[in-house]
């Protein structure tokens, strides 16, 4: 079973490998010697390097208190999670999945071997305690592909005790700084290996695009009406110019966030799942929306798989939003309101609906036709298929395509408020809402470029999506409540806190429809596209 560290530390070179009086950082009282340990780690990546490529490390370390596999993801700078596997002669499936987003169908094998010897300290406090391990790396590192190269250095490392106070890594690194004792030019050791090691027969990432997109590994999307002699060219400092740079920019940034968020929705992180369809609706709304810019006929199987990943998503994230809200509901309630094992049937209800729905999505995640749709993206980043008003400056193509999703919109609403309630009404409503969301991504697509009109629609339709998802969550809950009821009656339990329940969300509901008119009109009146 694997386990997960947060791991806080700070790297440094210096030309003397001596440290200096490091009791004589604020808060040190002592500092302990712990001796010498000799580590010998071989790191794991395919050939084109992709987990290097994200800073993600994958190795099998012998020596010291923890031996065994070790997989590292970026959380900030100088902070990273390990998570942790026993050790073993082949890679544990469970570290294999939590990679599969980046590495997909390509093989892991051995790229480095790096063997330290770890000379350590322990800075302590008055009372013993440990504030921070300091050691001295002596390292070896041997490249195991291509024709091999090899590097020695020195490096020093000081990483925070747990549930350390990270303010205490800035004395340290004033007192280093004073000694002499710079911080290293590398992020870590396997990316000062890969660099020091490198040799002509390495295959590099193609100049000008990112490793991420130079290692996709598809064809390239075709695109009928691209723009004659157009090339995506960003600014040399990397920001977007023309209207598909910033559509673009967009795309990327939601293509990274699936990928990123797949080992903490693998984990069951709370809220993952979550941020994981917001990503993937942000993707198809994005093709949807800015066909002007990017050509639908490449784009439609992504936005066909994507509509179907936030589907498999949806099964999770809306039972976690219905429990929550029942929960909150039924702890709102007065004792004398609350009869019978309601608590009790609405967690067993929650916990089985969870299990079931996050097995079948840990499924999909490992699906042919995810892994595709994740290669897909990729290509489509890597020869974008652009039209010829990508070419066109973003304010006029952005602010037409936002007004557009916005005149869509003002259909749908105008069309709700003029049905009664009821179930046609709520279907009218939650239509809106979908569009609602759309138009949102596309004004958040055009923030920087438009700037604060931009940032306006974002906040108004915000406003609009809260007011009408409250309304279908009461719909959802509503029907909920009518089937836990059923089954509660069946097993001779009272049903009288379920239709409570019931009452509260039909009034909940009530209020977002009569608020919905004037909030309407205030957002009809002021948008400012």
């Amino acid at each position: 079973m694997a386990d997960t560290k947060r791991e806080i530390e700070r790297k440094y070179e210096s030309d003397d490998a001596a440290l200096p009086d490091l009791t004589r950082v604020p808060g040190v009282a002592s500092v302990r010697g712990r001796g010498v340990t000799h580590l010998d780690a071989t790191y794991h990546d395919t050939a084109d390097q992709r987990l290097a490529a994200a800073s993600v490390t994958l190795r099998r370390r012998t020596g010291g208190a923890d031996a065994g596999w070790h997989l590292k993801f970026p959380v900030a700078p100088g902070v990273r999670d390990e998570i942790r596997a026993p050790l073993s002669d082949t890679l544990p499936d469970e570290l294999a999945a939590l990679v599969r987003s980046r590495v997909r169908d390509r093989e892991l094998r051995p790229v480095v071997r790096l063997r330290s010897d770890r000379d350590v300290r322990h800075l302590l406090d008055e009372q013993d305690r440990l504030l921070a391990e300091v050691s001295v790396d002596t390292v070896h590192a041997e490249r195991l592909t291509g024709e091999g190269g090899e590097a020695r250095w020195t490096e020093i490392e000081v990483e925070l005790a747990d549930d350390g106070d990270p303010a205490f890594l800035d004395k340290v690194e004033k007192r280093l700084r004073k000694a002499g004792v710079r911080p290293s030019s590398s992020s870590s050791k396997l990316a000062r290996a890969l660099a020091e090691t490198e040799t002509r027969t390495e295959t590099a990432p193609a100049a000008g695009s990112s490793a991420r997109e130079a290692a996709a590994g598809t064809p390239p999307a075709t695109a009928p009406e691209a723009a004659p002699g157009h090339k995506h060219r960003p600014r040399p400092d990397g920001a977007p110019v023309t209207a598909g740079d910033h559509v673009l920019a967009y795309v990327r940034a939601q293509r990274d966030a699936l990928v990123e968020l797949d080992p903490a929705v693998r984990q069951d992180v709370p809220d993952a799942v979550h941020r994981m369809r917001v990503a993937t609706r942000r993707l198809r709304s994005t093709f949807r929306s800015f066909r002007s810019v990017l050509d639908r006929a490449a784009t439609g199987p992504a936005a066909a798989d994507l509509k179907w990943l936030a589907a498999e998503l949806g099964k999770d994230r809306d039972q976690e939003v219905l429990a929550e809200r029942l929960t909150q509901a039924l702890g709102r309630l007065p004792d004398d309101q609350v009869t019978g094992p309601v608590a009790e049937r609405l967690a067993a209800w929650s916990e089985a609906r969870h299990k079931g729905a996050h097995h079948e999505l840990v499924a999909i995640l490992d699906s042919r036709r995810h892994l595709s749709l994740l290669d897909t993206l990729d290509a489509l980043l890597a020869d974008p298929p652009l039209r010829k008003k990508a070419a066109a400056r973003p304010d006029k193509v952005l602010a037409k395509a936002v007004a557009k999703d916005f005149g869509k919109l003002t259909r749908l609403v105008e069309h709700a408020l003029e049905l009664p309630p009821g179930p046609e009404r709520d279907t009218a409503l939650h239509e809106a809402r979908k569009k609602t969301k759309r138009t949102r991504y596309a004004a958040e697509a055009a923030v920087p470029a438009l700037g604060e009109p931009a940032e306006e629609a974002v906040r108004d339709m915000k406003s609009l999506q809260g007011l009408l998802g409250d309304h279908q969550d009461s719909v959802m809950a509503r029907r909920t409540l009518r089937e836990l009821a059923a089954v509660a009656h069946a097993a001779g339990e009272s049903d009288f806190t379920y239709g409570v329940l019931y009452a509260g969300e039909a009034h909940r509901a009530r209020v977002a429809e009569e608020a919905l008119p004037e909030a309407w009109s205030s957002i009809s009146r002021a948008f400012p596209f």
